[in-house]
């Protein structure tokens, strides 16, 4: 289908690459072996944001714009939606596991992180304090709190999962824009600023900041993001139709690979590694599917 912002990927157990079809509300599936695709239809106006696949390969989406996270069943087609409990928050964003099954997710416009309990269905909330902080890429540390990129903010969050807390971390640059997130091995925070064109590094045990212009300079837009099984950081520069794959290695403090996308690529808007076959995954703005093998 043409220009249904093909988004978000994620692979399931058998290999398949999940991804949703945000401005055609659907969700669907690559057999990467076979190029084949299949398409789950969603209710108009669902305008899903983003999936993610839990053990059982059941499908967890965000209907950014009809106000719940929904759970696809593959095999029968059903969906089950878990409605947002409170009308302040309408817009889940991206979803995330944490260890023992239950999901986190971000609400961006909502200013609002999510938590919903998979066995019971309960959904709580956490408000970031500043309004229009637009909480937007979530990733999880090695104690299983979730940390939120705060876009409309010089700051990072990350949340305490026991009191419903969240703790900001500023940014030195009051323009800094962290758009997506990455965590390595050693619980260090990365983050892609998409107004200034860097790649930064937070040290939560310290709070020190550190920043790399990105290869495309001031306006890279740098988006989607993800690390890799060597914890070496990935992200796409897209500045115009001609967006590039970087990698960047932490212990060279080198930005050591750039790839310009094949189908150029426009806006690439979030990453997923692949451990088992050391694969990058995106979808873009040209209606495509990548995939990148890692060296």
């Amino acid at each position: 289908a043409e220009r249904t912002r093909p988004r978000d990927p994620y692979l399931d157990g058998h290999g398949r690459v999940w991804f949703c079809g945000q401005a055609g509300n659907y969700l669907a599936y690559l057999e990467p072996e076979t190029g084949a695709f299949k398409r789950y239809r969603l209710d108009p106006g669902t305008h899903p944001h983003n999936l993610i696949i839990d053990r059982e390969d059941q499908v967890w989406y965000a209907g950014n714009r009809a106000s719940h996270v929904g759970r696809l069943d593959p095999d029968s087609g059903d969906i089950v939606k878990y409605p947002m409990p409170d009308p302040k928050v309408t817009d889940p964003h991206t979803l995330i596991w944490e260890q023992n099954g239950d999901l986190w997710f971000t609400a961006q416009n909502s200013n609002a992180v999510g938590k919903l309990a998979v066995e019971s269905g309960e959904i709580g909330f956490v408000p970031v304090a500043a309004d229009r902080s637009r909480p937007y890429g979530i990733v999880m540390d090695s104690s299983n709190r979730p940390w939120a990129a705060l876009f409309g903010r010089n700051a990072l969050g990350v949340v305490d999962p026991e009191r419903m807390a969240m703790k900001e971390y500023p940014l030195p640059a009051t323009n800094t824009r962290p758009r997506r997130l990455a965590i390595t091995s050693d619980d260090i925070v990365w983050y892609v600023d998409y107004a200034r064109g860097y790649l930064g590094r937070l040290d939560p045990a310290t709070g020190e900041v550190r920043e790399w212009l990105a290869p495309g300079g001031e306006r890279a837009l740098p988006y989607a993001m993800g690390v890799d099984d060597r914890d070496r950081l990935w992200f796409v520069e897209s500045p115009n139709a001609s967006s590039r794959l970087v990698g960047f290695d932490p212990e060279s403090e080198d930005f050591f690979s750039v790839t310009p996308l094949e189908s150029g690529g426009l806006t690439a808007r979030h990453m997923v590694f692949h451990a088992p076959t050391r694969t990058l995954w995106f979808g873009t703005d040209a209606n495509t599917i990548a995939r990148a093998r890692v060296p």
